[in-house]
């Protein structure tokens, strides 16, 4: 009798060893980039010991195809660039969707829920250190913002809003093991609003929303009354900064905050626009991985507040002038199968807060990506396909374990 792959009896000590290595990754992205891929590098060569040891075909959910043909699609736009001597050293971020086949591997059936509880856990540690900084250390306002242990403010709320949607549908999906995640749940969504990061608070909105709307659409209700909260309670640069987003003009006698705030958002419209043109004149293939901040000053739109940008704070803008129009197609096909698959499984799987979860956060980082190219934030994207992960290994876990053992 040979125990089926996936589940957790007669482990070797290399199974268990690449499992740990893989969970301290999880952990430690929260906390530190430089170690997170340092533990992620060492789980990936203990899985592909582990798969070779096997000699069986590899296994991978079936997302995972669509976002091995955004990677093929980017070394094409990479040997086509406009200068592939920089476009080409750019693509190593492709080696992160291996996160996928790893998280697959290591984290079948409840280890699935033991990763998400890991998540959380050092979202939380992270986000009191953020409150801590906001606080404390006075990082608060635009020009110094809460970060955690991370070096951006950017990507740190990016993970926030991750773990977030993943503690909601912990509270809102799982009839056990809930008290944790209602407890760390005010600091993350404390830390979140200071880091003044308005892409992150629409895209915990969106997602958050979502979950309201699957549980039950009255829910919904909450939103209205935590806006109030906010908007009677929070320090005034913080409100300045919400009602900024509804304001496209310059005001006499406005905050600093404010007045940063419309440039801001006035700045990400021009990016857009010249976004638009660099696609219109690289359809096929874009002007290559790290290229729009070349070519970004010929493509300036006249109503643009900065001279220069790295990149177009808007996702599927980003990938088109960067990649081409097809590359764009299969990314809105990978992001599309991972919220139909989640929309099923939410009904289908026994682990729906896994379902639930995920779903949440492929609508938060799709919101949010509609201002901030959080796509290419490596921590980021890190943190999303491992999240996104989890459902298939859970899913593929427990089937393992049910199937007949020969």
């Amino acid at each position: 009798m040979t125990p089926a792959v996936g589940t957790d009896d007669n482990r070797g000590w290399l199974e268990k060893a690449a499992y740990f290595t893989f969970l301290a990754f999880a952990a430690v992205l929260q906390l530190s980039i430089a170690v997170s891929e340092v533990l992620l590098t060492i789980a990936g060569i203990l899985w592909l010991v582990l798969v070779l040891r096997e000699r069986k075909p590899l296994h991978v959910p079936r997302m995972f195809w669509p976002l091995a043909a955004y990677a093929a699609a980017t070394l094409v736009a990479a040997a086509l660039s406009i200068d592939p001597n920089v476009s080409l050293p750019d693509c190593k971020q492709l080696l992160l969707f291996f996160i996928v086949p790893i998280a697959y591997r290591l984290l079948p059936g409840k280890r699935a829920l033991t990763a998400v509880d890991v998540i959380i856990t050092f979202g939380a540690i992270s986000a009191v250190v953020g409150v801590m900084q906001f606080g404390i250390l006075k990082y608060d306002d635009l020009g110094r913002r809460p970060q955690g242990l991370l070096g951006m403010y950017m990507t740190y709320s990016g993970q926030l809003m991750l773990v977030a949607c993943l503690a909601a549908a912990r509270i809102l999906f799982r009839k056990t093991d809930r008290a944790w995640s209602l407890l760390v749940m005010p600091a993350l969504v404390v830390a979140l609003a200071a880091t003044f990061s308005r892409n992150a608070w629409v895209g915990a909105c969106a997602g958050i929303g979502v979950l309201f709307l699957i549980r039950d659409f009255r829910l919904l209700g909450i939103l209205p009354v935590f806006a109030a909260l906010f908007i009677a309670f929070a320090p005034t640069r913080l409100t300045d900064r919400l009602w900024s987003t509804f304001e496209m003009r310059q005001r006499a006698n406005e905050s600093e905050t404010v007045a940063a705030s419309v440039q801001s958002t006035r700045d990400r419209i021009a990016m857009i626009k010249s976004g638009l043109h660099i696609i219109r004149d690289h359809p096929w293939t874009g002007v290559g991985p790290d290229m729009v901040k070349v070519v970004y000053a010929g493509y300036r739109d006249p109503s643009a507040v900065k001279q220069l940008n790295s990149h177009l704070h808007n996702v599927p803008i980003q990938i088109a002038a960067e990649r081409g129009v097809p590359a764009l197609l299969v990314w809105l096909v990978f992001m599309g199968m991972l919220l139909r698959d989640f929309w099923r499984a939410r009904v289908t799987s026994p682990l729906s807060s896994l379902a639930t979860g995920a779903l949440a956060s492929v609508v938060a980082l799709a919101a949010a990506g509609m201002f901030e190219y959080n796509f290419g934030d490596s921590e980021v994207l890190m943190l999303f396909l491992l999240v996104v992960t989890l459902p298939y290994a859970g899913a593929a876990g427990r089937a393992a374990a049910s199937a007949p053992r020969a």
